[in-house]
């Protein structure tokens, strides 16, 4: 219970009088006794709050930069009227900063024995489960001079999903995916790739595709056609230890990380491929296997969305055993980790080996834009020592891509909004050469 400021300013207009005129505990009994009384009568008429009734409905997903809509009924089983302000209370990264006061607070009134439905819109900053705290209503009496005030709790989750923003590549990439799938003119062949069909020869067709003997039972000269082999497995393995921490503009290299992990899921799923998810620092946080074409996208965006850097190092040797627990047979193996030097020689080139000898292997990592800006800086004397720092370190990133490519890896170094894209492209080059 709680008085209002309405009960306060009339104490306050009521006493001023009295202590100019007659400045005595008669005068301020006069004025606050009645003021009492009709607090008092003011609690009797407001609703009780305990035996409120709240349920809830809504959205349980969005994608991070969305709004979801959470819709709270309330049912008043009570003889009175309900006028309430109410409080329904989220963590701190359910909304854009700044706009959790209009967001979260309402006004209702509800007849005796009637519900009502208020509406909390949430539009998340974070990936993850945004889970109700409480709901906080202050039931007033007809007067707005005294209040009841109590809290329930109605759980509810809200899973905030990583946003896919390279979605807008994945048109352009299934264009070029039907050009390597003999579905346009363009018809590749390599060393695997599979017999597609026969049609006649044109002139520019590689001679060796010509079929001799169905060129002989026809009056035409026959060519084979070919298409790059599916039922492939690919296992995405996300690095989430420490290095995966490291903020890259506004976002963790992890987001960086997922997004074009998604893209290459939606495009190999496309392809006719198998798709697999290790998420990995020093044990298994998340592992999505055996999902059917059309359900392997929201698989894992789902796995992904709970997922967070672990400020721990990578195990290396774990990692490695893990993904050859869960690719046993030969696959395209797509590390998304770190470039940086140090965890490369001391943790993943001694038990490369281990990958490369069963399964073709593509790492991809996020580059730094900011590193390549300070190494075209000048001016003055700061800059130029910036400069020579990030062109050290550029240097050891390319002499660290220089390793992995010597042990037969495809390394893909890019930095956010272009690693995407170009991871795409480079399981398209993979597929095109015949190597999966």
């Amino acid at each position: 219970m709680a008085l209002t400021g309405r009960a306060a300013l009339l104490a306050a207009l009521g006493s001023l009088p009295v202590g100019i005129w007659d400045p005595s505990w008669t005068g301020i009994l006069a004025v606050n006794a009645p003021l009492a009384a009709a607090c008092a009568c003011d609690f009797a008429l407001a609703a009780p709050v305990r035996r409120l009734g709240l349920t809830r409905s809504g959205d349980t997903s969005a994608r991070l930069g969305e709004t979801a809509d959470v819709t709270l009924t309330i049912t008043n089983p009570s003889s009175r009227p309900l006028r309430a302000h109410v409080r329904d209370a989220w963590p701190p990264s359910s909304w854009l900063q700044g706009t959790e006061t209009a967001a979260s607070r309402h006004r209702v009134t509800v007849p005796a024995g009637e519900r009502r439905r208020i509406t909390t819109r949430l539009r998340p900053t974070r990936r993850g489960d945004r889970q109700a705290d409480r709901v906080t209503i202050r039931s007033y009496g007809p007067l707005g001079l005294f209040s009841r005030q109590g809290t329930h709790k109605v759980p509810w989750t809200v899973r905030v999903l990583p946003p896919f923003t390279s979605r807008k590549h994945l048109p352009s990439k299934l264009a070029r995916l039907r050009e390597l799938d003999g579905r346009t003119s363009v018809l590749t062949r390599g060393e695997g790739t599979e017999f597609d069909s026969l049609r006649e020869y044109v002139p520019g067709d590689d001679t060796r595709s010509i079929d001799w003997r169905a060129t002989a039972r026809q009056s035409a000269v026959a060519v084979r056609t070919w298409r790059p082999e599916r039922d492939r497995h690919i296992l995405l393995v996300l690095d989430t230890g420490r290095t995966s921490a490291g903020r890259v503009g506004d976002a963790p290299r992890l987001d960086a990380s997922m997004d074009a992990a998604l893209l290459l899921a939606a495009l190999a799923s496309r392809a006719g491929d198998r798709v697999d998810l290790l998420a990995y620092d020093r044990r298994v946080r998340a592992l999505v296997q055996g999902r059917a074409a059309g359900d392997v996208l929201p698989s894992l965006v789902n796995a992904m969305a709970t997922l967070e850097p672990e400020l721990i190092e990578t195990d290396a040797r774990g990692l490695t055993a893990t993904a050859l627990r869960t690719a046993p047979r030969h696959s395209l193996i797509v590390l998304l980790t770190t470039l940086d030097a140090a965890p490369i020689e001391e943790g993943l080139l001694p038990v490369l080996s281990q990958l490369t000898q069963r399964h073709t292997v593509l790492l991809a990592s996020v580059a730094d834009p900011h590193i390549a800006r300070m190494a075209t800086a000048r001016g003055n004397t700061d800059a130029v020592y910036e400069a020579a720092a990030a062109s050290q370190a550029q240097n050891e990133r390319h002499r660290t891509a220089e390793q992995l490519r010597r042990h037969g890896v495809t390394v893909v170094d890019a930095p956010p909004e272009e690693l995407a894209p170009a991871l795409a492209d480079a399981y398209l080059a993979l597929k095109t050469a015949g190597r999966l």
